[in-house]
């Protein structure tokens, strides 16, 4: 069987920033254990396959340890790819995925991806997450991931986790995030329970952060910095309960797989 594969640098103005995602065009799904076994391969934050539909594509997302609900970094490396790539025409593409229609739009060099809010609300902290960051936050909140807020750009870069406290947690995803020297917000995200110490540039994390930023700073209109080694820029708009994040993003590699 061959299958090609894009693989694409997410958030990204040029090669080796933002977030790598491999992006798999198939005329037919595979079945699961395939699909899984090619994420495991690849061993990337995030592979996607994408099928034809009647009104657009079906997307799937996959870490090398499981298929998740969403992930934004991904879609727009889809989108880049029909876009760029594959030769789609339109201006706006429409994935129908396991969290719904998610719909990206060319505007310029940039993609814009329409994603669906997920505000956090306070929590406790358990003692896992405290042991694993190191660090007292200012405070604690849950939604999809853990959200733990501190004090300053400064003591996001210094955080070390450790990824075995941090699997023990009922949550997969944990997101730090502080106010911003030359953003309005920034953040580093760990999901060691999906095969992912440390993601470059989370698009599914904004959907927690943008809420909880635009709560904090009265503003809809919002710039980030995930400060991953790697780091990637978003731009992010609460528009009621959803979230547009726009950003461009890079071919880095093609190739074919075989087996």
């Amino acid at each position: 069987m061959r299958i090609k594969q894009y693989q694409v640098d997410a958030f990204a103005n040029r090669a080796f920033e933002g977030n790598p995602a491999a992006i798999c065009p198939l005329e037919h799904w595979l079945d699961d254990a395939q699909l899984q076994a090619i994420a495991e391969e690849n061993n990337l934050s995030e592979t996607a396959f994408f099928v034809s539909s009647g009104n657009g594509f079906k997307l799937r997302w996959f870490t090398p340890v499981e298929e998740v609900d969403l992930c934004g970094h991904a879609t727009l490396a889809a989108a880049h790819v029909l876009f760029q790539i594959l030769g789609y025409s339109g201006s706006s593409l429409r994935f129908d995925t396991r969290s719904g229609p998610l719909f990206v739009n060319k505007q310029g060099d940039l993609l814009q991806i329409d994603l669906p809010a997920s505000p956090p609300t306070h929590c406790e902290a358990p003692a896992a997450l405290i042991k694993g960051l190191g660090v007292q936050p200012i405070e604690v909140l849950a939604a999809s991931d853990y959200l733990v807020v501190f004090d300053s750009e400064t003591t996001i870069r210094a955080i070390q986790p450790d990824p075995h406290q941090l699997s023990q947690l009922d949550l997969q995803g944990i997101i730090i995030t502080a106010p911003g020297d030359e953003v309005d917000f920034v953040s580093r995200f760990f999901a060691p329970q999906l095969g992912i110490p440390e993601d470059p540039v989370t698009g599914s994390a904004h959907c927690v952060l943008t809420p909880y930023w635009a709560d904090k700073l009265n503003k809809n209109l919002l710039s980030a910095k995930q400060v991953s080694k790697r780091g990637g820029s978003l731009t992010c708009e609460l528009q009621a309960d959803r979230v547009l994040l726009s950003g461009s993003a890079v071919i880095f590699m093609e190739a074919e797989i075989n087996f």
